[in-house]
């Protein structure tokens, strides 16, 4: 599996603005909430559990955890929120997959429609672009001068992991989907700590956009980014390292 990595700069990852972080914690507190509904204890919750492990590599703190937590009998006790994924092309004709957790499907459809047309995409149907996709379960962990990459390695297939990528500042472990909770349970029990554990969607080829296009795609995932309802973005364009986002 080719470097699906945006971990090219480790700096640049732990610096993110504010706002932008709290951006962050505010998407993956909802997703928090919604696993821990009628189940808040991780031992028994697999998913509850893979999600905590998302908001520990993002460094969310233990109290906005806890919270999050809380919320599940609470705050979202009588709302109905729905994961919904939408699928379709961005300007250029690249593949977009948004993921969604909302408790009002019109306007979130509304509002990722009117982004996508507003920056030259559309959305399509189910299954347009998402063959396009592989979905995986990836741990991202940093390269430090004490962490012998023959160890990860090892380490990674006594996991269960399919593949173990060592780019330049970071490993990446890849696992399929049904293995994903027990290989991050054995390598948090080796000790190690994740930049990214989550199951996510890796395009099998990427694409390239000339500079204006590429400027419109950007301006484009920002945007959704920014909606309340979206959780994540996959594509399959090729950013410059100093843009890649998702």
């Amino acid at each position: 599996m080719s470097g699906h990595s945006k971990w090219h700069n480790i700096a640049a990852k732990k610096g993110k603005a504010d706002a932008a972080r709290g951006r962050i914690f505010t998407k993956i507190g909802r997703e928090i909430a919604v696993a821990a509904k009628g189940n808040p204890n991780p031992s028994t919750n697999s998913k509850l559990a893979d999600v905590i492990a998302k908001a520990k590599a993002a460094n969310m703190p233990n109290d906005n955890i806890e919270r999050s937590i809380k919320r599940a009998a609470g705050e979202l006790g009588d709302r109905d929120f729905k994961e919904l994924t939408y699928e379709g092309y961005g300007v250029g004709g690249a593949a977009v997959i948004i993921t969604t957790l909302t408790d009002n499907i019109n306007r979130t459809a509304g509002d990722i429609r009117s982004i996508m047309s507003k920056h030259g995409g559309s959305l399509g149907n189910t299954g347009c672009v998402s063959y396009m996709f592989d979905t995986k379960g990836l741990i991202v962990i940093e390269r430090t001068p004490d962490l012998d990459e023959d160890a990860v390695t090892e380490y990674a297939i006594e996991a269960g992991a399919e593949d173990v990528v060592t780019q330049e500042d970071v490993f990446e472990i890849y696992t399929d989907v049904p293995s994903f909770s027990e290989a991050r349970k054995t390598l948090e029990e080796k000790g190690l700590t994740f930049l990214q554990a989550e199951i996510t969607m890796i395009p099998q080829s990427k694409i390239s956009l000339d500079p204006d296009k590429l400027e419109t795609f950007r301006k484009m995932i920002d945007k959704l980014d920014e909606n309340d309802d979206v959780q994540d973005i996959y594509h399959n364009v090729d950013l410059p390292d100093d843009e890649e986002e998702e």
